[in-house]
């Protein structure tokens, strides 16, 4: 019964800081002019203060020590190291910017401490590709090339309003739960007090409309770090309950597939067209998504619920087909999914002759909504003629111009010419 009161107090402790704080923040930003200004590549077109990973930092640690109670707390000080030198640099990024270099070098210093001082290294692949324990060596240099990448996947998936926020609560609420079951408590409560934090910035950065805020660099390099270390942990963890599978090198795969399928697809377009793999663009799997769906939330939700089917199917099979097998699987799907949108978007674009504005998803739908008809026999009763059927071309979206029968293309020019 305590463990629950200790997890119950993890997400009502997180979400309550989370969802006062954000407020004052923005009162800052908005006072110091510290803003997100949109530019060609920025999914958002208006000004949002960047300093939500403040909040989330303050919900995260301060939710997680006094949720902790009796529990020791003392095997998470190497996470909260991590997590703190995160916070300063992303706070740096966000406030006078830092390269690109410049963050990848202190994200690989960090990496090789959390690795080698605090332990969070892989030792073992549970028979992935027929591999079993790994040496040291071996280990350090997986789990560096581990951290640094999801932290650098998350990074790259905060694009759009509630995506990293909304992936972040899926991964750690599956992880919360698998680590509840499993018997380690410290980690199940850790998972809830992330979740917590997350929900109450969700809430603001999707639904906020005057007090709207993004993570920036400081709330995606803090989510990247827990994700990280969290994903490790879950593979090297011996549950107590035998009735718990173990955590497998397939299993977290699924866990975190949307940020790891999309780095490395964006990463090989990159460096296919001769840029550098951190060169921003709009290529990634949510831009795509948005671009189908016209709505930041319905893209977040749907790449969000594409993840958690994914994460079903992978615990669903993984007694059935194996480590290996799933692993190959969740990989070669992973990338055939993630080029769904893309190919949407082609035939969308190739779908009608006229090119229709109009680039929703809907255009290939039943929900499509009816564009406006207009016989044109009886548009002079209408105040419609050829001099100003142009205009009514222009101002109603999809107008279609009707005698008895439908036109052709070619003869509406006729007629309006």
């Amino acid at each position: 019964m305590l463990i629950q009161l200790n997890i119950f107090l993890s997400l009502a402790i997180s979400f309550t800081i989370v969802f006062f704080v954000i407020p004052k923040i923005i009162k800052v930003s908005k006072f110091k002019n510290l803003f997100d200004v949109p530019n060609h590549r920025s999914a958002a077109k208006q000004i949002v203060p960047t300093l939500g990973g403040i909040s989330i930092f303050a919900g995260f640690i301060i939710s997680l020590i006094l949720a902790s109670n009796s529990l020791n707390i003392n095997e998470l000080k190497y996470m909260f190291a991590g997590v703190i030198a995160m916070f300063f640099i992303g706070l740096k990024d966000d406030i006078i910017g830092l390269s690109a270099k410049k963050k990848l070098i202190i994200q690989i210093a960090m990496a090789f401490y959390l690795v080698i001082l605090g332990n969070y290294r892989i030792t073992n692949l549970h028979g992935l590709l027929g591999i079993q324990e790994i040496n040291f060596i071996t280990g350090t240099i997986l789990s560096v090339f581990a951290i640094v990448g999801i932290i650098n996947a998350v990074n790259l998936i905060d694009g759009i309003d509630g995506l990293a926020s909304g992936i972040g609560i899926l991964i750690s609420t599956v992880y919360g739960f698998w680590f509840l079951n499993a018997g380690d408590f410290m980690y199940a409560i850790t998972c809830f007090s992330l979740t917590g934090t997350l929900i109450a910035f969700f809430l603001y950065n999707v639904f906020g409309t005057s007090n709207k805020i993004f993570m920036g660099d400081t709330g995606s390099l803090i989510l990247g770090t827990i994700i990280a270390l969290l994903t490790i942990h879950f593979n090297e963890l011996n549950p107590v309950n035998d009735n718990i599978e173990h955590g497998l090198p397939a299993i977290s795969l699924a866990i975190i597939i949307i940020p790891v399928i999309d780095t490395i697809r964006i990463f090989a377009i990159r460096l296919s067209q001769g840029k550098s793999p951190f060169s921003p663009d709009m290529n990634h799997i949510h831009h795509q998504v948005l671009r189908l769906t016209g709505s930041h939330l319905k893209a977040s939700m749907i790449i969000i619920a594409v993840n958690a089917v994914i994460i079903l199917f992978a615990f669903s099979m993984i007694d059935t087909i194996g480590n290996s097998a799933l692993f190959i699987l969740l990989l070669g799907s992973g990338f055939i999914l993630a080029g769904i949108p893309t190919w949407v978007l082609k035939v969308q674009k190739n779908y009608t002759p006229a090119k229709l504005e109009n680039k929703s998803i809907y255009g290939l739908s039943l929900f499509q909504k009816k564009p406006k008809e207009i016989n044109y026999l009886e548009a002079s009763s209408q105040g419609i003629n050829k001099a100003n059927l142009h205009h009514e071309i222009e101002t109603i979206p999809r107008v279609r111009v009707l005698t008895k029968r439908r036109v052709k293309h070619s003869e509406l020019n006729q007629l309006t010419s």
